[in-house]
């Protein structure tokens, strides 16, 4: 089974190295990593160009890609440069290097699954890291072992400047449909994906400029019911420091995103879903 792993990133020199050691030092022998850069000043594209495989150029072109749903933007052409063979001998790095402007990170998460060509989608972002080399594995295991469309595992959020200094644990719990309507949500950054889910029920709504992670997740699995799966395991390490952990008023923001995503997919928003969402947070400070 074949994995793509999506890094983001704009201007996070410090931090891109560790991150992309994480993924190229996993076990799993057919991993696809593609970075989508958004024309970073910092050093950055010369840190990604050091990953890059020998055979992959910074990617360029307008062919639009075939398969996903194309939203507006820029499209780049689909031929991975030399994609994963299971061979334990070859030498990982990046196969797809694209470095430009965007419209914002979803913008940017949607032009990497649109060049995606694993069987299974997940996300990595600059900074963040994967626990263990074994977590693809173990996820890709877990796939085959229960035949679902989503795996998804915990997560524990560390300090933006150190690490090892663990500040929440987000314990994901068995997968309940309804645990949505509580203010539930897996975490991002911990949950794959099939592609054939994406193709299905289409990319990140670009109109949410803070909780369209939210809104994805809420349209596969609660409106669609996609078949999804917990694994007791926690997969990444996630810095905090991003857009919806911000200050008060982004906070706010994701939550009218949040009530929002329910409307946008026809539903109902429950009663209290914010106070419910927001005291999940506080509870993750007691695991």
């Amino acid at each position: 089974m074949k994995v793509t792993l999506i890094t983001v990133c704009r201007n996070v020199a410090p931090v891109i190295a560790e991150t992309l050691d994480s993924v190229l030092a996993q076990t799993h022998p057919d991993i696809e990593l593609i970075v989508i850069d958004g024309a970073s000043t910092d050093g950055t594209v010369e840190i990604l160009r050091e990953f890059a495989r020998s055979s992959t150029p910074l990617r360029g072109g307008t062919k639009p890609p075939q398969g996903l749903p194309t939203q507006e933007g820029t499209l780049r052409d689909t031929k991975a440069a030399g994609s994963s063979t299971g061979d334990p001998a070859e030498v990982r790095g990046i196969n797809v290097l694209v470095s430009e402007p965007d419209k914002g990170i979803y913008d940017a998460m949607n032009k990497g699954l649109r060049l995606a060509t694993g069987d299974v989608i997940g996300f990595v972002n600059a900074g963040d890291l994967l626990m263990t080399p074994t977590v693809i594995a173990d996820v890709v295991s877990a796939f085959k072992r229960a035949h679902v469309d989503a795996v998804y595992g915990d997560i524990i959020m560390v300090d933006e400047h150190d690490i090892l200094k663990v500040h929440r644990t987000w314990l994901s719990g068995t997968y309940h449909r309804e645990n949505f309507r509580r203010g539930w949500m897996p975490p991002h950054v911990g949950t794959f994906i099939k592609k054939s889910i994406y193709e299905q029920h289409g990319l990140f709504n670009t109109d949410l400029r803070i909780g369209a992670d939210y809104e994805i997740l809420l349209r596969f699995m609660y409106k669609h019911q996609i078949k999804t799966l917990h694994v007791r395991e926690v997969l990444v390490r996630f810095r905090l420091g991003g857009m919806s952990n911000g200050n008060v008023r982004q906070i706010l923001q994701a939550n009218r995103e949040v009530r929002a995503s329910w409307k946008l997919n026809g539903l109902q928003a429950p009663p209290l879903l914010v106070t419910r969402k927001l005291w999940s947070k506080v509870m993750q400070f007691f695991h």
